[in-house]
């Protein structure tokens, strides 16, 4: 199992796993999630990395249909400036690879923030920690355990 599966079996949360095939062509992995499942897209959440003009990594959970706002992550976070991290430092920090992040179970806790539109739904799904494994959970056991904190993150 993924280490984000561990962790939430460790702390006893509630959630679900949902497992699809994992088409190597394809390179929207969030959408490819959403059709393979019949998930509502707005309730399933890509996971990016950004770098912070501070050097650190932050992690960025938005709806797959939304594009992330650097300027509206960097204010959440603090800093001036966030760009797009390098998949290197990304696999680097989380232990995981570009289409299989999870915001759980990370190598190291990277400060996260959960889009705002998060916090109306019941069941939220994120990246189980590998291509084709998708976690429903609670978006408050998921900030909860992510120590994430919500703010509108997206573009509008």
């Amino acid at each position: 199992m993924t280490p984000a599966v561990t962790l939430l079996n460790k702390r006893r949360v509630t959630f679900e796993l949902l497992e699809y095939h994992h088409d190597a062509s394809c390179q929207a992995f969030g959408m490819e999630a959403v059709e393979k499942l019949s998930l509502p897209a707005s309730q399933v959440f890509k996971t990016l990395v950004t770098e912070l003009d501070n050097g650190s990594l932050a992690v960025a959970l938005i709806p797959v249909t939304a594009r992330l706002s650097l300027k509206k992550m960097a204010k959440a976070c603090g800093v001036k400036k966030a760009t797009m991290a390098d998949p290197a430092k990304v696999t680097a920090a989380t232990g995981y690879i570009m289409g299989g992040v999870s915001p759980l179970g990370q190598k190291k806790q990277l400060t996260t923030v959960i889009d705002v539109s998060a916090v109306g739904y019941t069941v939220c799904y994120v990246s189980g920690g590998r291509r084709g494994l998708e976690i429903a959970i609670s978006p408050q056991d998921l900030m909860s355990l992510s120590k994430a904190k919500a703010a509108p993150v997206t573009e509008t």
